[in-house]
């Protein structure tokens, strides 16, 4: 096992030599596998591990890496998974977990950092919006973030967001999930001062043309602090949202 704190406390009691060590941590960085190089030296340079994007991957291929990543100890994040992805991980990795709504596969959850102080507010427009919302909920608590959630308080009845103002309020980085003209994501951004990342979805009828709309209209946000991620892209957003939430505790 080449983990960087093991070996590091190998190195310090003796054990092993400085080029040894260089050796060994060089050596850990990636691991190549038939059909990808599993990046293990990511959660050394931005404090999580290598995450599984499964759109595009057979289940084999999900399992092998996620087989990978757990065996060194880390935790587990696989995004956009079916069904098939999950039984496929679960024999090679048994304490994987998969959170339907979210689409994700999870594991070694009590690897995940130490709890920050701030929390992140995540907020749909609608209720279509939840799975995204959903991935961004699991990415940032697994990155140890503290997360609640507001749910379907759009535009259409602008009073269900307004009398939320003290929630809104009390948040450290708020997540704003909106397909259709993504126009929550400026209202938010008018009645906060913290940052507001804002997550175009693909949720709407053919003039959303999948997303583009709402993303082209929270790009064009007249909000202050507000920046925006790419269409459906919870996980992004999530990890955006947790580096700001990091930075403030």
């Amino acid at each position: 096992m080449n983990k960087p704190s093991l070996l590091l406390s190998r190195f310090k009691s003796g054990k092993i030599s400085a080029e040894e060590l260089l050796a060994r941590l060089e050596s850990g960085m990636a691991e190549q596998l038939p059909f990808a190089t599993v990046d293990h030296h990511r959660e050394i340079r931005q404090g999580f591990p290598e995450v599984i994007l499964c759109d595009g991957k057979t289940p084999r291929q999900v399992a092998e890496i996620a087989r990978h990543i757990v065996r060194r100890g880390s935790v587990l994040l696989a995004t956009r998974a079916r069904r098939e992805h999950y039984l496929a991980t679960r024999r090679v990795v048994r304490s994987a977990h998969y959170h339907p709504t979210a689409r994700t596969i999870t594991a070694n959850e009590r690897k995940s950092r130490k709890p920050v102080k701030g929390t992140i507010l995540v907020v749909t427009a609608g209720t279509s919006d939840i799975p995204v919302a959903e991935e961004a909920i699991v990415t940032a608590r697994l990155m140890g973030n503290r997360v609640e959630h507001l749910f379907d308080v759009g535009v259409a009845g602008i009073h269900r967001i307004l009398s939320r103002s003290e929630t809104l309020r009390k948040a450290s980085v708020i997540i704003v999930v909106a397909g259709m003209e993504g126009a929550l994501a400026s209202v938010v951004g008018g009645l906060v001062r913290v940052p507001v990342i804002a997550v175009p979805t693909s949720v709407g009828y053919g003039a959303s043309f999948g997303g583009v709309s709402a993303l082209l209209g929270m790009l064009n946000s007249c909000a202050a602090g507000v920046t925006v991620v790419n269409i459906d892209n919870g996980f992004g957003a999530a990890f955006a949202a947790s580096v700001i939430n990091r930075g403030r505790d």
